[in-house]
């Protein structure tokens, strides 16, 4: 968090989505701001949205432009659907144009830069607008020549629009080497915009504040999203934010031998993980417990990341779990997520608004392997996925993780170890048998409540997930090939 909160500041909207949840209620009024970041961040069309809102409460607004031309603004506009009419835009070609031609005994860009200040506080007394856009500093900082004449030009502007009474946004793309300490040091807070492109997919933005006097705003890295519409801004996360009250209660699978090998069922309010190689039943677990969710009446939302909506829902339909009924009642919502074209911020904010604006009782990531595609560095998941289980828990949802493992049968590997965030760990495995591949079941832990540590067979048929008895005449089966005991332990005969 930044600095310490003053409940005194009259504060106005940022006109971006997500953004005034990290600003602690918006920007405090009457004060100059930084907005940098590389060319095509957004800087922008953040700039538009924050003019434009002001427009839509009332506030007039004045878009000084330095480096384009009103005709590419308006073409930025037109592209998210904004119309700028009402917007004062002064544009460079019109301060050379009040310059004149024919000035010999100064520097060209001294004269200029005391141009350009002064044309822009004579149309802020004569137009007094309540919001202003510079754009950009760099702009400034090439006329002014010098780090000295640089800062006190925008020292002189942050005085005179102190006593003019707006709020300021100046617009810097980054042009000179490393960070701009004699704006920062002057601003009142500054945001940083930032574009870094991946091996593959969309370029991961991320927004932070890296100042803001006398509020306290919430820091660290947001994802957003450039869309038609303008900028998107998904606040961090903070799972110790959200916390409720809620019953304890037991979610069963609808399969009385599944049920009572789980200790008759999973947690609302915990988060479970299933484990195993491809194939091995995952996905159709996860399902069974989406249908018997939806069957009681509860919204659940499934997010696939690997497979197509319809080769699960065939799947199921295959094994008597039709999903079909509750996809059409919206008890069920299945979503397609391209890991590739999404955020791990803008997933999280997709589960929250299901949750909060919804209700969604029950939620299925499958699998984790295509949510660590989405991740630029692997210390990064553990965090996300903590903030995003914990706020899951707090709220008394059911969250089932799949994580798909490397291997068939014998040692298996995993992508990544998230087993330690999740409550419940189920283990499914494939093991050889006198000649024939089958298929076993357990549950490694439980925080919840008492479980079963047996090892049972679990077989898919056309009449749905049959659990066997546990598996008391083999020894080994989780590393795949067991040994067979035999003896009559009342455990299951290997087929020949």
């Amino acid at each position: 968090m930044g600095s310490a909160m003053s409940t005194t500041l009259s504060k106005c909207s940022s006109g971006v989505p997500g953004l005034d949840e990290i600003l602690g209620g918006g920007l405090p009024r009457d004060s100059l701001y930084l907005v940098e970041g590389n060319p095509g961040v957004g800087k922008t069309t953040l700039a538009m949205q924050f003019l434009l809102d002001g427009q839509r409460r009332g506030e007039k607004g004045l878009y000084v432009t330095l480096s384009e031309t009103k005709r590419e603004l308006e073409t930025v506009a037109q592209s998210h659907g904004w119309n700028l009419e009402g917007l004062t835009i002064i544009e460079l070609s019109a301060i050379e144009r009040t310059i004149g031609k024919g000035t010999t005994l100064f520097q060209s860009a001294e004269v200029e830069l005391t141009q350009l200040t002064k044309m822009l506080m004579d149309e802020i007394h004569r137009g007094k607008p309540q919001r202003v856009v510079l754009d950009s500093l760099s702009e400034m900082r090439m006329l002014a020549q010098s780090p000295l004449r640089y800062r006190r030009e925008v020292l002189r502007l942050k005085q005179q629009i102190a006593e003019l009474g707006c709020t300021v946004l100046l617009l810097d793309d980054r042009a000179s080497e490393g960070t701009d300490v004699q704006v920062h040091s002057i601003v009142h807070g500054a945001l940083s915009l930032n574009s870094a492109p991946l091996r593959y997919g969309i370029f991961r933005r991320s927004l932070a504040v890296t100042k803001l006097r006398g509020v306290r705003f919430r820091e660290g890295n947001h994802d957003y999203i450039i869309e038609k519409g303008g900028l998107h801004v998904f606040a961090r996360l903070i799972a110790a934010e959200h916390q409720s009250e809620f019953r304890r209660a037991v979610a069963a699978s609808g399969n009385r031998a599944l049920d009572i090998l789980f200790g008759e069922g999973l947690h609302y309010g915990t988060s479970n993980l299933i484990i195993g190689p491809a194939g091995s039943g995952k996905s159709t677990l996860s399902a069974l417990y989406a249908h018997s969710a939806a069957a009681r009446g509860e919204r659940v939302n499934y997010y696939v990341f690997d497979e197509t909506i319809g080769t699960l829902c065939q799947r199921a339909h295959d094994m008597k779990i039709d999903l079909a009924p509750h996809l059409r009642s919206g008890k069920l919502q299945i979503t397609q997520v391209e890991p590739a074209e999404i955020s791990p911020g803008e997933l999280a904010y997709r589960i929250r608004s299901a949750v909060e604006r919804d209700k969604v009782r029950v939620v299925v990531l499958d699998s984790l392997n295509g949510y660590i595609t989405a991740m630029p560095h692997e210390e990064s998941l553990h965090l996300h996925l903590h903030e995003l289980l914990t706020y899951l828990n707090h709220q008394g949802v059911l969250t089932i993780m799949i994580l798909a493992q490397h291997g068939l049968v014998g040692p298996m590997g995993a992508p990544i170890d998230v087993s330690y965030l999740a409550d419940s760990v189920v283990l499914t495995r494939y093991f050889e048998a006198l000649g024939n591949i089958r298929k076993a079941i357990s549950i490694i832990k439980k925080r919840s409540g008492p479980h079963e540590a047996a090892v049972r067979e679990m077989t898919l048929t056309a009449e749905g997930i049959v659990i066997g008895p546990p598996l008391s005449d083999f020894q080994g089966v989780l590393t795949g090939v067991p040994s067979y005991l035999g003896g009559g332990k009342g455990g299951a005969v290997p087929k020949s």
